[in-house]
This record gives structure tokens, C-alpha cells and sequence, in this order.
């Protein structure tokens, strides 16, 4: 564990023993060679489980540090539920303020929770249980991730995560089972529980402090209902192969409209080629692929029903050998697929990058938008890219005209913005080939002047496409802002290979 210098860490253990404890808890460098802090317990009455709590305080640094409990007197002594957490972490809500920050950069609008196949599980007896994640951490009973192949303890539930979307600002939107994992399910009369859970988690999180479980919500400290709006039934189960999903859909999605008719539902059948043939609010589109065919995708909606619902596109990212643990050629085509997704934004209502969290010591699943360890972080060029599209929200759509030979390797877009002083088009541009690129740039009906003092270039790109970020070069591919002297409604600009560039003309 990372152990600071002059931080606190909070100890919780439960303790229980026939005869008297004494027991002294350390924070010890791995290798030894240090006793960073240590505290002690001596109580005398423990013979039923007793919560026992302790702050260390760290008198030395150490990245690879240890929780050694220790003690001089024979006996026996049970422990259970031990945890070790920095006294501070982000609104004291357990999170690490490092790793807010960065999701706080995005300016996230929505956080899809707990997961995609984390919520289905291999086996239904494995599946996220809503249920079992919350009331106190202690009496939580924990579950087998089996797909991703560790043991949860269940502290970060549904509470934690409702509590995290409002923390970041952002709208939750809630993945529900729906009697389906990876390789077994359940439906007739077997799933009316599963239907009543799912009626439940709303009542919790939405219903008032005193229906049965918006009093549970209160309890743990949320007296207040959270905002939540998005509920998607299922994740992914919409293959040819699970003909069981349309099947239990609609006992689902009934139940829900008529007891909170103001939920979206989101369906997990892909309605962009053709009309589903069920009722919907929004479906998801999930999207993993190399480099070269999500870069191709750009155009994926543009011959998509204007009618019906909406698209969430909950999962894209570019994968395999193009993907690495996160290249700049991964991210040039992801800002090519979010460029098309941006200009068809009538019918795509909403789009997040998956998986956004990776810890390096565990690394299943290659590449994700945040890399940590115990001490560290840093964002894949794939986060980077994100930062581009951050002010796209809420944005209006301007027309603009790109002139070049090389359009087929282009990708283009224009929003107008505001920040807290002034507006700004912003034109991005993805080129995706090997050659320099000159370009004329064309806006018209801005109404406003350029302000060429205040306007700005801010490019993407590294000298190598599969140039990758590291704890040891975590800024070796990043964003870089310069000066736009020659800002103007048309202009000439030179765009390198393998790039993204966003030119931010500030309007007077």
C-alpha cells in the first residue's frame, strides 16, 4: 500500500476473543526497513464481535508499505472485516482525489454503474445483488466477480455508486440483471423476483424517506432521492443466441413504466439499422473493434431512423493489437467515431469510453481510459482524446467546409461554446493518414468577429502512431495548446499526420 508522510490512515477491524487482547497495529515498509506508524488496542471484554477502530499516523513515506497486526501475549484472536483507508479521500466518500480530478476533467454528464458483464456475472449466483451491497460495509456479505476473476467485498454498492454519480454532478444511469448471465438464466415465474428487486433498487434510490426502502437510503445518510433517470435492462443480451432477453424485456419494462412512468429504458437490442420490435426510451450500441474499422464507423448513423429512440453508445473503444495499453492510433480513431457521433447527436443522445479504470497491478482487460497503482496515474492517450469533446455537451452544432485531397482520411467537426468570458467555435479535425495535411477551413454566420488574441490550437499527436502513456512518461502523449495568430473565419492551416487538432476561435 502507499503510505504518505504526515497522512492519517483509518483502521476499522472487528475483533472477537474468550480472553483479554493486546494488539498493536503498524504501518511497515515491505522491506522492513521502517516503521512508518503504529497504534494499539487493549481491551479486556471482546468475547462478541466488537468493531474496533484506530488512525495511524505515517511518520515516513513508503509506496509498497504493509498493515502488520502484532502481538506479545498468547492467546487466540479472530479478526474479520479489516480495513485500511486514507483519512482524507474525495468528499470523504472514499474515493482517491487524484483519481476524481481526472474524471472531474471530463466534465462527465452521466456515470453508467456497476458495470457491463460485472452485472451479469459468468453465473447468475455470481451476478451483482443490488441488495447485498448496502446497509454497513461490515454486514455485507461480498460476491465472486467471476468474469473478471476476483473477490468483491461489496463496499463500493449501489448506495457508493449513486453517491459517486451526484459527487461528480453527473446523471446515474443504472444497469439492471434481468435474469440473464453469460451461460444461464431464468424466466416465467421464476423471474418475478428479479422484477421485484428491480422495483425496489428504484424505490431506493428515488422513493421517499418514508417508503420501505427510500427509509434504507435515509438511513445510510441520503435522506434527499437521487436524481436517477437512465435504467438499462441488461447488458449485451440482446444476441441472436439469448432469445430468452425479449422475452423477459417486457415483464421488466412494464413493471417499471407503470410504477415510475418517468424512467428511461434503455434495450440492449441495436435498433440503428432497422426498428425494434420493442418498446424503448433508448438502446445501446457497444462498439469494439480495431483502428481502422471504428475509424470507418464514423459515418455509422448518418442513415439511422430519425425517429424512435434514441442511441446510447455505452461501450466504444478500439482494442487488439492497434489498442496496445492505449495508443495515439487508438484515440485518432475514437475521436474520428465521437466526430460522427457528434454530428448525428439528434438520435445519439449520450456515449462513454469503456472500461475507464484499469489498476496496473490487475490488468484483465487492455486498454482502459485511467491507469493506477497504489500511488500513481495517468491517462491513456484514449482520456486525452476525451478532453476534445468535454465542452460538446449542451454545444450547438456549426456548419463548417474542410477543403482537402486527402478527405477520405479526415474526420470534422464544428460546436459553438461558452466558457464563464466567451464563445468559441471549435473545429476538430482527426488525420488519420501518414501525410501532412493543408487545409482551408470555412465557417459562415458566426455573427461575431474573431479575437485572434484570445483563439488557440490544441494538437494531439506523438512520433510514433503507437506511442503509448506510462507511469514512467505519463505526459508522452498529451493535448498541447499554442497560440492561433492567424485565427479567421477561412484559413489556411497545416494539419500533421496522425493528429488531432481543435482550433478554438474565440468570438467577439
Amino acid at each position: 500500500m502507499n503510505v504518505e508522510e504526515g497522512k492519517a490512515y483509518n483502521l476499522v477491524m472487528h475483533i472477537r476473543s474468550l480472553e483479554s487482547v493486546e494488539l498493536t497495529a503498524s504501518l511497515t515498509c515491505s522491506n522492513g526497513s521502517q516503521n512508518l506508524a503504529s497504534n494499539s488496542v487493549r481491551e479486556t471484554n471482546l468475547s462478541t464481535w466488537t468493531k474496533v477502530e484506530l488512525q495511524l499516523l505515517a511518520q515516513g513515506t513508503c509506496r509498497t508499505s504493509r498493515l502488520e497486526l502484532t502481538t506479545r501475549k498468547r492467546g487466540v484472536i479472530w479478526l474479520d472485516q479489516v480495513s485500511l483507508m486514507p483519512s482524507e479521500t474525495y468528499k470523504g466518500h472514499g474515493f482517491r482525489k487524484e483519481l476524481m480530478y481526472m474524471l472531474l476533467d471530463l466534465k462527465p454528464r452521466f456515470l453508467r454503474f456497476p458495470g457491463g458483464c460485472f452485472v451479469e456475472g459468468n453465473w447468475l449466483k455470481n451476478a451483482f445483488r443490488w441488495k447485498e451491497t448496502i446497509g454497513p460495509w461490515e454486514e455485507r456479505a461480498g460476491h465472486y466477480g467471476d468474469v473478471w476473476h476476483y473477490w468483491t467485498d461489496d463496499g463500493l454498492g449501489y448506495y457508493e455508486l449513486l453517491q459517486l454519480a451526484e459527487d461528480l454532478g453527473a446523471t446515474p444511469v443504472w444497469v439492471l440483471n434481468i435474469g440473464m448471465s453469460h451461460h444461464d438464466a431464468v424466466n416465467g415465474t421464476m423471474l418475478a423476483p428479479f422484477v421485484k428487486d428491480a422495483i425496489d433498487s428504484l424505490e431506493f434510490a428515488k422513493g421517499s424517506d418514508k417508503s420501505t426502502w427510500g427509509s434504507v437510503r435515509a438511513t445510510m445518510g441520503h435522506p434527499e432521492p437521487f436524481p436517477l433517470k437512465y435504467v438499462a435492462l441488461g447488458n449485451e443480451d440482446c444476441a441472436p443466441f439469448k432469445l430468452i432477453y425479449r422475452e423477459n424485456y417486457p415483464m421488466f419494462y412494464n413493471a417499471i413504466k407503470e410504477a415510475y412512468p418517468d424512467i428511461q429504458i434503455i434495450s440492449n437490442c441495436d435498433g440503428s439499422s432497422g426498428p425494434l420490435d420493442h418498446p424503448a426510451d433508448l438502446y445501446d450500441y457497444h462498439i469494439y473493434e480495431n483502428a481502422s474499422t471504428v475509424f470507418l464507423k464514423k459515418n455509422e448513423f448518418e442513415r439511422t431512423s430519425r425517429n424512435g429512440p434514441k442511441i446510447f453508445v455505452s461501450e466504444y473503444a478500439v482494442n487488439g493489437e492497434d489498442a496496445g495499453n492505449g495508443s495515439l492510433l487508438a484515440s485518432l480513431a475514437e475521436a474520428a467515431f465521437l466526430i460522427g457521433l457528434e454530428k448525428n447527436s439528434d438520435v445519439v443522445q449520450m456515449a462513454c469510453y469503456a472500461p475507464l479504470f484499469v489498476n496496473d497491478n490487475d490488468r484483465v482487460w487492455n486498454p482502459d481510459a485511467i491507469v493506477f497503482n497504489s500511488w500513481q496515474q495517468y491517462g491513456t492517450p484514449s482520456y486525452w482524446m476525451q478532453t476534445y469533446f468535454r465542452e460538446s455537451s449542451g454545444a450547438m452544432i456549426h456548419p463548417i467546409m474542410i477543403s482537402s485531397s486527402y478527405s477520405d482520411l479526415l474526420a470534422a467537426s464544428a460546436i459553438t461554446w461558452q466558457d464563464a468570458e466567451n464563445t468559441f467555435l471549435r473545429v476538430k479535425i482527426v488525420n488519420f493518414g501518414p501525410n501532412a495535411v493543408n487545409l482551408t477551413i470555412s465557417s459562415s454566420g458566426l455573427q461575431a468577429g474573431v479575437d485572434t488574441a484570445k483563439s488557440t490550437v490544441t494538437v494531439l499527436t506523438s512520433s510514433n502512431l503507437l506511442d503509448e502513456n506510462s507511469f514512467s512518461e505519463p505526459n508522452k502523449v498529451v493535448p498541447v495548446t499554442s497560440e492561433l495568430p492567424n485565427a479567421a473565419e477561412q484559413m489556411q492551416v497545416l494539419h500533421l499526420p496522425y493528429s488531432i487538432c481543435s482550433f478554438d476561435l474565440a468570438l467577439v
